[in-house]
């Protein structure tokens, strides 16, 4: 991977450490996830779904946050102490999940159905802006 340390990117330290920990995060492979664009209609933006396969996990065991610009899953599941197993090929396991998100990314909301956790994410257009920038004169 390239290093942003090029003396024409200024201020880019913030994306290189981002990039770093996004690095670390797609090593763990809990819970599969896929992510595809939704065509918008008409005047709205396209969309991003994020869909995790959650099966076995309850909306009550789920928690998403935004943190900052990083979108944070995190899956709780406690056993039930009272339950006997004979064969046990099903662990009760928790996860965290990471996306880092880019600025003016907003989370439309989340569903939960069928095992498959889904969140949808939306980046309004972003306005052009050109400034003028004044130069002073020091004589």
């Amino acid at each position: 991977m390239p290093s942003l340390s090029s003396p024409f990117l200024l201020g880019f330290d913030e994306i290189e450490r981002a990039l770093d920990r996004v690095a670390k995060a797609a090593s763990d492979g809990y819970p599969p996830y896929n992510i595809e664009r939704i065509a918008g209609e008409g005047n709205t933006p396209d969309r991003l779904r994020i869909t995790l396969a959650v099966a076995g996990f309850t909306r009550e065991q789920l928690e998403i946050t935004l943190e900052e610009n990083q979108l944070v899953i995190r899956g709780r599941q406690t056993e039930d102490k009272g339950r006997q197993f004979l064969h046990r090929g099903i662990a009760a396991r928790q996860f965290q999940r990471s996306f880092l998100l880019a600025d003016g990314m907003e989370v439309l909301g989340a569903d939960l159905a069928n095992g498959l956790l889904s969140i949808d994410l939306v980046r309004p257009e972003a306005q052009r802006i050109v400034r003028r920038i004044d130069i002073l004169a020091r004589d």
